[in-house]
């Protein structure tokens, strides 16, 4: 076969599941590495390579990154039971698949979070930024790192709570200062841009801030949402201490059961926290502008979620 050779981890991630093939419609051939064997029909028409393991087998990673023109890294955890585990694999993660590709002679691309701006904030937030230290450490300019905001769109769980909780009720929670700018992106977006630094390799670090970089307020997120579901939307303002509140109620709940939960006191920080917009200059050179605007890839995704079953 001839062609380049993109190796991905994360390839049945949320993000992954569109990455895979995309990249292969742009014609590249691709490697994944994968656990357990993928459900058919995972990445549509895409027919990758997999090399069966996980983030700590390094010779599953030496197979996958041996002869890869591009290892994009896209593996990570967005909930863990504490800090130590978030590190185990969004920093020590990133550092071995970093190794590999140095190894294999490929460029390296790390999906990382706009969190890791932020690493104050949270456990997730810094061990995302620790991620990004880590494979910078091992590759040095053959790195591009990719930081998107909040990801939306097909196939993603943590905003489907979202969608129902406005399709159940039109009283929906507002969070945080209504100054507050929170930048989101359909999932086809950040593919567009992680293609883009896959085919022009741009070493450094990057955002990308979708249809509107500067942020939308909570306040448009909510209504956005009520609209593309036929629903009013009223909203109620949530004072950031109740907000901190369920995050610790949260993170109890998670320790009593022994479970990861996604909502924490750090998450609730991230909530809080005022300025989430992408500025010019975080943008990679070139960015393709976004297909969708909020409303449209509010209902890309509605659409989605009806058809699967998973939003009524």
């Amino acid at each position: 076969m001839t062609g380049r050779l993109a190796a991905v981890t994360g390839a049945t991630g949320f993000l992954g599941r569109r990455l895979v093939p995309d990249l292969a419609r742009r014609g590249w051939r691709v490697r994944v590495l994968s656990r357990r064997a993928p459900e058919a029909g995972l990445w549509g028409d895409a027919a990758p390579d997999i090399v069966r393991g996980d983030l700590e087998d390094r010779d599953a990673l030496s197979r996958l990154a041996a002869g890869a023109d591009l290892v994009i890294h896209a593996a990570g955890l967005v909930k863990a039971r504490d800090r130590a585990a978030f590190k185990a694999v969004n920093e020590a993660g990133s550092a071995a698949v970093a190794s590999a590709a140095r190894a294999a002679g490929s460029r390296l691309l790390l999906v990382s979070s706009l969190a890791a701006r932020e690493p104050a904030l949270s456990d997730y937030a810094a061990s995302k930024a620790a991620g990004e230290a880590a494979a910078q450490a091992v590759v040095g300019d053959a790195l591009s790192v990719l930081r998107p905001p909040a990801i939306y769109g097909p196939g993603d769980q943590e905003t489907l709570a979202l969608f129902r909780l406005a399709a159940r009720s039109s009283l929906l929670p507002l969070p945080g200062d209504a100054r507050a700018r929170l930048a989101l992106a359909h999932v086809d977006d950040v593919c567009a841009v992680a293609a883009l630094l896959a085919d022009q390799p741009t070493p450094g670090t990057w955002a990308v801030g979708g249809a509107r970089p500067e942020g939308y307020a909570w306040r448009d997120i909510f209504e956005t949402a009520g609209k593309v579901l036929g629903r009013r939307a009223d909203l109620m303002p949530i004072a950031p201490w109740l907000l901190r509140a369920a995050g610790a109620a949260s993170e109890a709940t998670g320790r009593i059961t022994g479970q990861p939960v996604i909502f924490s006191r750090g998450k609730a920080r991230e909530l809080l926290h005022p300025d989430w917009s992408v500025s010019p200059r975080e943008q990679a050179p070139g960015a393709p502008p976004a297909r969708f605007d909020l409303e449209a890839g509010f209902a890309d995704a509605v659409a989605w979620y009806r058809a699967a079953g998973w939003l009524k």
